[in-house]
């Protein structure tokens, strides 16, 4: 028996015990009761305050919704924390607008704060002016001017960050369309940026935002006085014409039957364990019980509809290739795929329609994509990459199930249910793409001009975020994960062409601009790195692959000197990393570039709010020990509570690694951390199995695609391995912190669906052999000389 076909055998019997402890932990979870809904009885002119206990929602304030019944019948609410903003949806709206606490801006409209009342004397679509103390000020929705033009605009706080100066520069010369949305901040004690100083009181005491509605005054801590209006934070919202009420987090339905008014909670609602809680009188809640197995009926016909609606694209779609060329892959695979992309696509409608299905469906789901992976895995070569990449999805679902089962709130299981949904999508649509890719093999020029439309999508996804999004991404996506994936892929054409011996380019407008692309790509994603990410780490990633890259290619092209340059400058990384744990703190402070990151690393316990995470961590990491909280490695405690490491922050994204070091052990740590050693350096073996096959090609097109893989696969590499080296390093405290997630074991999303499953999917094509004959070149000018 050949290795590879062992390795897949080896592989399967871990996927199975894999599986097997899915299901342990599914089946041992405890059951989990929420109220459905949430009946209030008010007679008329009586009131009542309802707090995280009634409401079922666990991030909302003690005292958090003010009802009122007015003597005519009416229904009244206001937010009673001036802590926590309570906005609400308008009736046919689909987001949520922060309205209790403020108030959109007109003319004539004063209000004080502090001991500063300010007069609105202008507002309009293209910004607000005011006035206060014979002082004006002109705010456009991204920048603040005195008096009434940009010529006024304030410098930059001393505290202000990197990304903040360069938005603010961007602004001030950028038409107003294109423009980064900035509040302006009342409070503090200098006028500076986007702020207005108010003697006494702490930024933000107060913000006003551009919205889709206008201009829009909030309230903050400090209370906001409108003039002959009370209090703004004290303001009350009629319930008629109301569709939703946001406590914390808790997303509560609203609609009125009579005397009473009832409360639907859809997401972030507490469970308990038994159908029991103490509530206020005329407050009686309707309990449901948690469904593991269960598909919600409401939803799903529109599931089906989607799910048929995938099936008949995706076989239009194979018949199309199958008629171009004969033979491009196997009909099980064509069928797999198409229902899994459709499964996936029905279990992402289902939760976006807010009525997601069973955890046991999800993971039924996961299983299928799993197995298909591994299934696909035929090829002659090495299937250490692809084998282990199956692994560690197995292992990431498993640590996302257990910690959704363990969360005493129903919304913790939504990271697991976007996982399995998101790998179902993306293998269904992954490996027959990249079947067809390899078995078509287009000529060169129609893939300049697909990695040419890659990077304009990309381009514009990227502009769409600074535009419109922030951090998180855009429209529920991360354009930053699909930009690295063409940046990957682009950076690997144009080295795979320069390190050829018969390179044949034309000095054509079309190859110029696919020479600038990735510089362009690069650019842009250091763009958005500074303005839009609060942290360096996507620096640090960039450079982890452009220096990975640029070493690969100088080992290619036997550029010794350069090579030990990079090598040098990546021990030189090390070693500054390593004096770094014994610098001076008050040195540091005078950094203006993310100081206080190293601040906070460099002693958490002085910075006890932003070090918690850390310090959070580090314990979660020590109460695992070396064999899990329960002493057998975490099987025990499956499916059961997650314990402390919950109050970790970003527990199931940037420190992932914490709750399964907390839950499992360091013993599975390091088995954990020798399958991403063999993920990355299966991909690196690849790689350099792709370099040698266009060293033995004999002509130009087939040494072309070769090395493109050979780059392309390295690239994938690096970025992986960029990952998994911030990611422990944050969470060991070896590096300062930064919010960079672990790949295949943090909640996937954008980051499985359009680096991980793609780079999957090459790993797999690429194992088998590439030495096939070359096709006649339509291109002539790409024939070799």
């Amino acid at each position: 028996m050949s290795r590879p076909a062992t390795g897949r055998g080896v592989t399967a019997i871990v996927l199975a015990a894999l599986c097997a402890l899915q299901l342990l932990a599914l089946l041992r979870a405890p059951a989990a009761w929420m109220p459905d809904r949430i009946a209030v009885t008010l007679a008329r002119g009586q009131a009542l305050t309802l707090g995280r206990d009634a409401l079922a929602a666990p991030q909302a304030d003690e005292a958090q919704l003010r009802l009122r019944r007015d003597m005519q019948g009416h229904w009244w609410f206001a937010n009673a924390s001036p802590a926590a903003p309570l906005p609400f949806v308008e009736r046919g709206a689909a987001a949520p607008v922060a309205r209790t606490g403020s108030i959109a801006l007109a003319p004539a409209l004063a209000f004080q704060l502090g001991a500063t009342t300010f007069t609105v004397t202008a507002a309009d679509a293209g910004g607000v002016t005011l006035a206060a103390g014979g002082v004006r000020w002109r705010y456009d929705g991204a920048a603040l001017a005195r008096g009434d033009g940009p010529a006024g605009a304030q410098d930059a706080c001393p505290d202000a960050r990197v990304g903040a100066r360069l938005a603010a520069a961007w602004n001030r010369s950028a038409p107003r369309a294109l423009t980064l949305a900035r509040p302006l901040v009342f409070g503090g004690n200098l006028d500076c940026g986007n702020r207005i100083a108010i003697a006494g009181l702490a930024a933000p005491a107060a913000t006003i935002a551009r919205t889709p509605d206008g201009f829009v005054l909030a309230a903050g801590p400090a209370p906001l006085q409108l003039q002959g209006g009370g209090l703004l934070a004290d303001r009350e919202e009629r319930v008629d014409g109301k569709a939703a009420l946001v406590a914390g987090r808790t997303r509560l339905g609203v609609a009125i039957d009579g005397d009473v008014l009832i409360l639907r909670p859809v997401s972030h609602v507490a469970l308990y364990a038994l159908p029991q809680q103490r509530l206020p009188e005329g407050v009686a809640w309707t309990w449901t019980r948690r469904a593991n197995w269960a598909l919600p009926p409401p939803a799903f016909p529109a599931a089906v509809t989607a799910g048929l609606a995938t099936i008949v694209l995706a076989a239009l779609a194979t018949l199309a290739a199958g008629r171009r060329r004969a033979r491009t892959m196997p009909a099980w695979h064509a069928v797999g795929a198409t229902l899994l992309a459709a499964a996936g696509a029905g279990l992402l409608i289902l939760q976006r329609l807010g009525a997601p299905a069973g955890p046991g469906v999800a993971l039924a789901v996961a299983w299928a994509a799993l197995w298909f992976l591994l299934l696909a895995v035929t090829g002659r070569r090495t299937a250490l990459a692809p084998c282990a990449g199956v692994l560690l999805l197995a292992v990431g679902l498993l640590a996302q199930l257990d910690l959704g089962l363990g969360t005493p709130e129903s919304s913790w299981l939504r990271h697991f249910h976007k996982s399995a949904a998101v790998l179902a999508l993306g293998v269904g649509l992954t490996l027959p793409a990249c079947a067809l890719a390899r078995r078509l093999r287009p000529a060169q020029g129609r893939v300049e001009a697909g990695l040419l439309g890659l990077a304009g999508l990309a381009l514009l996804a990227l502009l769409l975020q600074v535009a419109f999004g922030d951090e998180t991404g855009v429209f529920d996506l991360q354009p930053v994960e699909f930009a690295k994936l063409a940046l990957a892929a682009l950076t690997a054409h144009c080295l795979a062409l320069d390190s050829g011996d018969h390179p044949a380019i034309r000095k054509t407008a079309r190859r110029w601009l696919l020479t600038l692309a990735p510089s362009l790509l690069f650019v842009a994603l250091l763009a958005v790195a500074l303005v839009q990410v609060d942290d360096y780490s996507p620096l640090v990633l960039l450079l982890v692959w452009s220096g990975t890259l640029a070493l690969a290619h100088a080992l290619a092209t036997r550029r010794r000197l350069l090579a030990g340059v990079l090598a040098a400058g990546a021990l030189a990384a090390v070693l500054g990393v390593a004096a770094l744990h014994g610098a001076n703190a008050a040195q540091l402070a005078r950094w203006n570039f993310y100081a206080d990151r190293f601040l906070v690393w460099l002693d958490p316990g002085a910075h006890p709010h932003t070090g918690q995470q850390l310090l959070l961590g580090a314990r979660a990491i020590h109460d695992g020990g070396w064999w899990g909280a329960d002493g057998a490695g975490g099987v025990l405690a499956l499916g059961g509570d997650a314990g402390a490491a919950l109050r970790v922050p970003a527990v199931q994204d940037d420190f992932a690694a914490s709750f399964f070091l907390a839950r499992h052990g360091l013993a599975a740590g390091l088995a954990l951390w020798m399958l991403q050693v063999a993920f990355v350096g299966g991909l690196l073996h690849l790689a350099l199995g792709c370099w040698r096959d266009g060293l033995l090609a004999r002509d130009f097109r087939t040494a072309w695609l070769a090395r493109l893989r050979c780059f392309l696969l390295a690239g994938g590499a690096a970025f992986t391995f960029g990952h998994f080296l911030l990611s422990w390093g944050t969470n060991l405290g070896i590096l300062p912190i930064m919010g960079q997630p672990m790949s295949f074991l943090s909640a996937g999303g954008s980051h499985l669906l359009f680096f991980i499953c793609p780079l999957l999917g090459l790993a797999i094509a690429t194992s088998e052999s590439t030495s096939q004959p070359m096709r006649e070149n339509d291109d002539a000018g790409l024939r070799p000389t």
